[in-house]
């Protein structure tokens, strides 16, 4: 019961709730490593992938970046594990 109960509730959210999620997972992974929007930026062009703090900084305050770019940013932190649930 409690399984479907927490899958009703996904099911339910908003595009913008969902972007909020995506947008807080992604920050949140940048905070527990200490990594900074310039940082990212630093990392992500170590990776050939070439974007400005500013472009950075937009994309994550709008929530609306691609999952490519969720997961190059994400590479580029080291991080291989995502819980998408508390």
């Amino acid at each position: 019961m409690v399984i479907k109960t927490i899958i009703n509730e996904v099911n339910m959210l908003t595009e913008k709730e969902w972007a909020e999620k995506v947008k807080g997972l992604l920050k949140a992974e940048l905070k527990k490593r200490n990594v900074s929007y310039k940082e990212l930026a630093e990392k992500l062009g170590e990776m050939g992938i070439q974007d400005a703090e500013a472009n950075i900084n937009n994309k994550i305050s709008r929530g609306g970046f691609t999952a490519v770019f969720l997961v190059q940013c994400l590479m580029a932190v080291g991080c291989n594990v995502v819980r998408l649930e508390e």
